[in-house]
């Protein structure tokens, strides 16, 4: 059994003492402290979250001008090769038509060579009809 007398009362009176000078001078301050590092914390938090949502929206504008980057120049892609065919038709259609004058230009040129070369070869042909005739009737 348990006697309570003097002894007891002044250990009771000493934990209470030490309990809150331990209070005053030990557990406040490391409460304090605690608590500042959490507001501290909170506050970086929030700060990062800024950041972070900043950085997102900064992503989300580049995202959508490289994406309308992109489509200009693929319709500017578009454009040029349009025009790149339709010169190149007209080079073509010159090229054509040149080359088609270049042909008949020859075809006329060897046309009339043809025309000369018959003329000189019938004039020759009977000066040859006459050489052979001499030579076959001169055998018999």
């Amino acid at each position: 059994m348990i006697d309570l007398d003097f002894t007891f009362f002044v250990q009771l009176v000493n934990f209470l003492l030490i309990l809150s000078v331990l209070n005053l001078v030990l557990y406040r301050p490391i409460r304090g402290i605690i608590k500042k590092r959490a507001e501290i914390m909170d506050e970086k938090l929030g700060s990062i979250n800024g950041f972070t949502a900043d950085a997102e929206a900064k992503l989300a504008n580049y995202a959508a001008a490289l994406s309308g980057s992109r489509t200009e120049a693929q319709a500017v892609r578009m454009a040029l090769r349009e025009e790149g065919q339709a010169a190149e038709t007209d080079v073509l259609s010159v090229a054509t038509n040149e080359a088609a004058q270049k042909i008949a230009v020859a075809r006329q040129d060897i046309d009339a060579q043809k025309q000369s070369a018959l003329k000189a070869l019938r004039a020759e042909v009977a000066g040859y009809a006459k050489d052979v005739a001499h030579k076959v009737l001169s055998r018999a």
